[in-house]
Protein backbone atom coordinates (compact mmCIF):
# COMPACT_ATOMS: atom_id res chain seq x y z
CA UNK A 1 0.00 0.00 0.00
CA UNK A 2 2.54 2.60 0.88
CA UNK A 3 4.76 2.02 -2.35
CA UNK A 4 1.67 2.43 -4.54
CA UNK A 5 0.49 5.60 -2.51
CA UNK A 6 3.97 6.67 -2.97
CA UNK A 7 3.16 6.23 -6.92
CA UNK A 8 0.26 8.76 -6.81
CA UNK A 9 -2.58 6.08 -6.44
CA UNK A 10 -5.29 7.27 -4.79
CA UNK A 11 -5.80 4.83 -1.39
CA UNK A 12 -8.88 3.50 -2.86
CA UNK A 13 -7.50 2.18 -6.17
CA UNK A 14 -4.21 1.28 -3.76
CA UNK A 15 -6.36 -0.94 -1.84
CA UNK A 16 -8.60 -2.27 -4.97
CA UNK A 17 -5.37 -2.91 -6.95
CA UNK A 18 -3.11 -5.10 -3.59
CA UNK A 19 -6.63 -6.88 -2.70
CA UNK A 20 -7.40 -8.23 -6.56
CA UNK A 21 -3.64 -9.46 -7.33
CA UNK A 22 -3.83 -10.77 -4.16
CA UNK A 23 -4.82 -14.16 -6.14
CA UNK A 24 -3.00 -13.93 -9.46
CA UNK A 25 -0.56 -16.56 -8.53
CA UNK A 26 -3.47 -19.22 -8.93
CA UNK A 27 -3.13 -20.26 -12.37
CA UNK A 28 0.66 -20.35 -11.86
CA UNK A 29 2.82 -23.80 -10.91
CA UNK A 30 3.19 -25.16 -9.01
CA UNK A 31 0.37 -23.57 -6.59
CA UNK A 32 -1.45 -25.84 -4.85
CA UNK A 33 -4.81 -25.64 -6.05
CA UNK A 34 -3.62 -26.92 -9.93
CA UNK A 35 -2.11 -30.02 -8.08
CA UNK A 36 -5.21 -30.86 -6.31
CA UNK A 37 -7.60 -30.32 -9.14
CA UNK A 38 -5.18 -33.06 -11.12
CA UNK A 39 -5.37 -34.90 -8.59
CA UNK A 40 -8.55 -34.80 -8.07
CA UNK A 41 -9.94 -35.13 -11.92
CA UNK A 42 -7.49 -37.69 -12.93
CA UNK A 43 -5.25 -35.44 -15.55
CA UNK A 44 -1.58 -35.08 -15.63
CA UNK A 45 -0.32 -32.79 -13.34
CA UNK A 46 2.29 -30.83 -15.97
CA UNK A 47 -0.53 -30.93 -17.79
CA UNK A 48 -2.38 -28.36 -15.68
CA UNK A 49 0.71 -26.32 -14.95
CA UNK A 50 1.22 -25.77 -18.54
CA UNK A 51 -2.10 -25.00 -19.26
CA UNK A 52 -2.64 -22.26 -16.57
CA UNK A 53 0.63 -20.25 -17.99
CA UNK A 54 -0.69 -18.24 -20.94
CA UNK A 55 -4.43 -17.88 -18.97
CA UNK A 56 -2.52 -16.64 -15.74
CA UNK A 57 -0.46 -14.32 -17.90
CA UNK A 58 -3.87 -12.84 -19.06
CA UNK A 59 -5.28 -12.28 -15.84
CA UNK A 60 -1.80 -10.90 -14.86
CA UNK A 61 -1.49 -8.80 -17.97
CA UNK A 62 -5.48 -7.20 -17.57
CA UNK A 63 -4.51 -6.23 -13.92
CA UNK A 64 -0.95 -4.89 -15.30
CA UNK A 65 -3.09 -2.73 -17.66
CA UNK A 66 -5.60 -1.48 -15.05
CA UNK A 67 -3.02 -0.71 -12.52
CA UNK A 68 -1.31 1.84 -15.45
CA UNK A 69 -4.99 3.34 -16.60
CA UNK A 70 -5.78 4.15 -12.83
CA UNK A 71 -2.51 5.63 -12.33
CA UNK A 72 -2.47 7.89 -15.77
CA UNK A 73 -5.87 9.42 -14.27
CA UNK A 74 -3.75 12.02 -11.67
CA UNK A 75 -2.70 15.30 -12.56
CA UNK A 76 0.72 14.77 -11.68
CA UNK A 77 3.36 13.84 -13.49
CA UNK A 78 4.40 10.10 -12.68
CA UNK A 79 7.87 9.12 -12.04
CA UNK A 80 9.51 6.29 -13.92
CA UNK A 81 10.51 2.96 -13.08
CA UNK A 82 14.25 2.77 -11.15
CA UNK A 83 15.47 -0.15 -12.84
CA UNK A 84 18.35 -0.15 -10.01
CA UNK A 85 16.11 -0.95 -7.00
CA UNK A 86 13.97 -3.17 -8.82
CA UNK A 87 16.75 -5.14 -9.63
CA UNK A 88 18.34 -4.85 -6.14
CA UNK A 89 14.72 -5.89 -4.57
CA UNK A 90 14.59 -9.07 -6.85
CA UNK A 91 18.30 -9.77 -5.75
CA UNK A 92 17.40 -9.04 -1.99
CA UNK A 93 14.25 -11.70 -3.16
CA UNK A 94 16.01 -14.34 -4.49
CA UNK A 95 16.09 -16.95 -2.13
CA UNK A 96 12.36 -16.69 -2.01
CA UNK A 97 11.91 -16.75 -6.14
CA UNK A 98 13.99 -20.38 -5.99
CA UNK A 99 11.19 -21.47 -4.14
CA UNK A 100 8.77 -22.55 -6.96
CA UNK A 101 11.94 -23.50 -8.54
CA UNK A 102 12.46 -26.03 -6.04
CA UNK A 103 8.90 -27.40 -6.49
CA UNK A 104 9.25 -27.57 -10.11
CA UNK A 105 12.59 -29.20 -10.71
CA UNK A 106 11.57 -31.58 -7.95
CA UNK A 107 8.15 -32.95 -9.76
CA UNK A 108 9.21 -32.69 -13.27
CA UNK A 109 12.99 -33.53 -12.89
CA UNK A 110 11.86 -37.15 -11.28
CA UNK A 111 13.41 -36.59 -8.20
CA UNK A 112 9.77 -36.60 -5.92
CA UNK A 113 5.95 -37.37 -6.06
CA UNK A 114 4.02 -34.37 -4.97
CA UNK A 115 4.39 -35.17 -1.70
CA UNK A 116 8.21 -35.28 -1.06
CA UNK A 117 8.01 -32.36 -3.50
CA UNK A 118 5.82 -30.13 -0.96
CA UNK A 119 8.00 -31.52 1.96
CA UNK A 120 11.46 -30.88 0.28
CA UNK A 121 9.90 -27.31 -0.82
CA UNK A 122 9.14 -26.63 2.64
CA UNK A 123 12.31 -27.84 4.02
CA UNK A 124 14.14 -25.09 1.99
CA UNK A 125 11.77 -22.82 3.67
CA UNK A 126 12.79 -23.86 6.78
CA UNK A 127 16.73 -23.71 5.40
CA UNK A 128 16.28 -20.11 4.21
CA UNK A 129 14.31 -18.45 6.99
CA UNK A 130 16.59 -19.97 10.05
CA UNK A 131 19.95 -20.15 8.15
CA UNK A 132 20.38 -17.67 5.47
CA UNK A 133 17.83 -15.03 6.87
CA UNK A 134 17.80 -16.00 10.40
CA UNK A 135 14.37 -14.51 11.30
CA UNK A 136 13.47 -17.92 13.10
CA UNK A 137 15.46 -18.89 16.07
CA UNK A 138 16.07 -22.45 16.17
CA UNK A 139 15.52 -22.25 20.29
CA UNK A 140 11.96 -20.67 20.11
CA UNK A 141 10.99 -19.58 17.13
CA UNK A 142 10.75 -23.00 15.29
CA UNK A 143 8.84 -24.93 17.71
CA UNK A 144 6.12 -22.23 17.58
CA UNK A 145 5.63 -22.10 13.97
CA UNK A 146 5.41 -25.63 13.76
CA UNK A 147 2.97 -25.35 16.27
CA UNK A 148 0.59 -22.62 14.43
CA UNK A 149 1.20 -24.60 11.31
CA UNK A 150 0.11 -27.29 12.49
CA UNK A 151 -2.94 -26.33 13.98
CA UNK A 152 -3.65 -24.49 10.49
CA UNK A 153 -3.49 -27.86 8.01
CA UNK A 154 -5.18 -30.03 10.77
CA UNK A 155 -8.48 -27.83 10.68
CA UNK A 156 -8.32 -27.44 6.59
CA UNK A 157 -7.35 -31.75 6.45
CA UNK A 158 -11.00 -31.86 8.94
CA UNK A 159 -12.66 -29.86 6.40
CA UNK A 160 -11.30 -31.68 3.37
CA UNK A 161 -11.54 -35.11 5.16
CA UNK A 162 -15.59 -34.13 5.26
CA UNK A 163 -15.60 -33.26 1.79
CA UNK A 164 -14.28 -36.02 -0.07
CA UNK A 165 -16.57 -38.05 2.22
CA UNK A 166 -19.62 -36.11 0.89
CA UNK A 167 -17.75 -36.47 -2.65
CA UNK A 168 -17.30 -40.26 -2.48
CA UNK A 169 -21.24 -40.45 -1.67
CA UNK A 170 -22.17 -38.72 -4.36
CA UNK A 171 -20.26 -40.75 -6.72
CA UNK A 172 -21.80 -44.08 -5.22
CA UNK A 173 -25.25 -42.75 -5.57
CA UNK A 174 -24.50 -41.83 -9.24
CA UNK A 175 -25.29 -38.03 -8.48
CA UNK A 176 -22.72 -37.24 -10.56
CA UNK A 177 -24.02 -39.45 -13.85
CA UNK A 178 -27.16 -37.83 -13.30
CA UNK A 179 -26.28 -34.34 -13.09
CA UNK A 180 -24.38 -35.07 -16.54
CA UNK A 181 -27.26 -36.31 -17.94
CA UNK A 182 -30.08 -33.58 -16.83
CA UNK A 183 -27.72 -30.84 -17.66
CA UNK A 184 -26.84 -32.16 -21.65
CA UNK A 185 -30.52 -32.62 -22.00
CA UNK A 186 -32.02 -29.33 -20.97
CA UNK A 187 -28.64 -27.53 -22.24
CA UNK A 188 -28.26 -27.95 -26.02
CA UNK A 189 -25.36 -25.56 -26.74
CA UNK A 190 -21.80 -26.05 -25.42
CA UNK A 191 -21.22 -21.85 -25.41
CA UNK A 192 -24.49 -21.33 -23.26
CA UNK A 193 -23.48 -24.47 -21.08
CA UNK A 194 -19.52 -22.18 -20.32
CA UNK A 195 -21.92 -18.97 -19.28
CA UNK A 196 -23.76 -21.23 -17.05
CA UNK A 197 -20.65 -22.55 -15.67
CA UNK A 198 -18.98 -19.72 -15.24
CA UNK A 199 -22.06 -18.09 -13.14
CA UNK A 200 -22.65 -21.40 -11.37
CA UNK A 201 -18.73 -21.33 -10.32
CA UNK A 202 -18.97 -17.57 -9.63
CA UNK A 203 -21.95 -18.76 -6.65
CA UNK A 204 -19.25 -21.49 -5.75
CA UNK A 205 -16.05 -19.25 -5.34
CA UNK A 206 -19.09 -16.90 -3.31
CA UNK A 207 -19.63 -19.88 -0.58
CA UNK A 208 -17.12 -22.02 -0.63
CA UNK A 209 -13.40 -22.16 0.34
CA UNK A 210 -11.57 -23.47 -2.72
CA UNK A 211 -10.08 -26.82 -1.31
CA UNK A 212 -13.49 -27.91 -0.69
CA UNK A 213 -14.76 -26.47 -3.70
CA UNK A 214 -12.09 -28.48 -5.87
CA UNK A 215 -13.03 -31.56 -3.65
CA UNK A 216 -16.36 -31.27 -4.10
CA UNK A 217 -17.71 -29.82 -7.26
CA UNK A 218 -14.54 -31.21 -9.63
CA UNK A 219 -15.73 -35.15 -9.33
CA UNK A 220 -19.30 -33.36 -10.46
CA UNK A 221 -18.12 -30.96 -13.21
CA UNK A 222 -15.55 -33.61 -15.28
CA UNK A 223 -18.25 -35.50 -16.46
CA UNK A 224 -20.34 -33.06 -17.69
CA UNK A 225 -17.74 -31.52 -19.40
CA UNK A 226 -16.70 -34.67 -21.19
CA UNK A 227 -20.17 -34.90 -22.03
CA UNK A 228 -20.08 -31.52 -24.23
CA UNK A 229 -16.61 -32.28 -25.53
CA UNK A 230 -14.28 -29.65 -23.18
CA UNK A 231 -10.97 -30.42 -22.46
CA UNK A 232 -10.09 -31.72 -18.49
CA UNK A 233 -7.43 -29.31 -18.41
CA UNK A 234 -9.37 -26.58 -20.20
CA UNK A 235 -12.40 -27.23 -17.64
CA UNK A 236 -9.68 -26.93 -14.63
CA UNK A 237 -8.76 -23.74 -15.65
CA UNK A 238 -11.49 -22.48 -16.15
CA UNK A 239 -12.41 -23.67 -12.63
CA UNK A 240 -9.90 -22.17 -10.78
CA UNK A 241 -9.89 -18.88 -13.02
CA UNK A 242 -13.39 -18.16 -11.62
CA UNK A 243 -12.37 -19.38 -7.83
CA UNK A 244 -9.85 -17.12 -8.48
CA UNK A 245 -12.56 -14.46 -8.36
CA UNK A 246 -14.10 -15.89 -6.36
CA UNK A 247 -11.98 -14.43 -3.54
CA UNK A 248 -12.72 -10.88 -4.35
CA UNK A 249 -16.69 -12.07 -3.92
CA UNK A 250 -18.53 -11.81 -0.49
CA UNK A 251 -19.43 -13.41 1.84
CA UNK A 252 -16.65 -15.45 2.22
CA UNK A 253 -13.95 -13.73 -0.39
CA UNK A 254 -10.56 -14.09 1.16
CA UNK A 255 -8.92 -11.46 -0.12
CA UNK A 256 -11.47 -8.74 1.29
CA UNK A 257 -11.03 -10.51 4.12
CA UNK A 258 -7.49 -10.56 4.52
CA UNK A 259 -7.73 -7.14 2.81
CA UNK A 260 -10.11 -5.34 5.45
CA UNK A 261 -8.00 -7.05 8.81
CA UNK A 262 -4.40 -5.90 7.10
CA UNK A 263 -4.95 -2.15 6.39
CA UNK A 264 -7.99 -1.64 9.49
CA UNK A 265 -10.60 -0.76 6.78
CA UNK A 266 -14.20 -1.57 7.23
CA UNK A 267 -15.15 -4.61 5.02
CA UNK A 268 -17.51 -2.55 2.66
CA UNK A 269 -14.89 -0.31 2.16
CA UNK A 270 -13.27 -2.97 0.81
CA UNK A 271 -15.81 -4.67 -1.05
CA UNK A 272 -16.63 -1.34 -2.66
CA UNK A 273 -12.64 -0.66 -3.87
CA UNK A 274 -11.87 -3.84 -5.19
CA UNK A 275 -15.60 -3.56 -7.87
CA UNK A 276 -13.07 -2.33 -10.61
CA UNK A 277 -10.75 -5.55 -10.03
CA UNK A 278 -13.55 -7.59 -9.61
CA UNK A 279 -14.61 -6.46 -13.64
CA UNK A 280 -10.97 -6.93 -14.72
CA UNK A 281 -10.49 -10.14 -13.64
CA UNK A 282 -14.10 -10.92 -14.97
CA UNK A 283 -13.68 -10.24 -18.50
CA UNK A 284 -10.18 -12.38 -18.23
CA UNK A 285 -12.50 -15.05 -17.22
CA UNK A 286 -15.06 -14.73 -19.86
CA UNK A 287 -11.30 -14.89 -22.50
CA UNK A 288 -10.27 -17.79 -20.85
CA UNK A 289 -13.50 -19.67 -21.42
CA UNK A 290 -14.42 -18.53 -24.56
CA UNK A 291 -10.36 -19.10 -26.25
CA UNK A 292 -9.55 -22.44 -25.37
CA UNK A 293 -6.56 -22.33 -27.05
CA UNK A 294 -4.80 -20.16 -24.55
CA UNK A 295 -5.15 -23.19 -22.07
CA UNK A 296 -5.00 -26.24 -24.75
CA UNK A 297 -1.87 -25.13 -26.58
CA UNK A 298 0.66 -25.49 -24.36
CA UNK A 299 0.39 -29.00 -23.24
CA UNK A 300 -0.60 -30.22 -26.77
CA UNK A 301 2.72 -29.10 -27.37
CA UNK A 302 4.85 -31.00 -24.74
CA UNK A 303 3.09 -34.34 -24.72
Amino acid sequence: MTVLRSQRYSERDALGLITGAGSLGLLFPPCLPLILYAIIANVEIKSMFLGGLLPGTVMLVATAAWGFFIQGRGHESQPGINWKEAGAAVWAAKWELLLPVVAVVALFGGFATPVEAAALTAFCAFLVETLIYRDLKLTGDVSRVMAECGLLIGGVLLIQGVALGFTNYLVTSEITAHAAEWTTSTIHSRWIFLLVLNLFLLVVGCLMEIYVAIIVQVPILVPIGKAYGIDPVHLGIIFLANLELGYLTPPVGLNLILSSYRFNKPLPEVMRSAIPMMLVLGVGVLVITYVPWLTTMLPSWFR
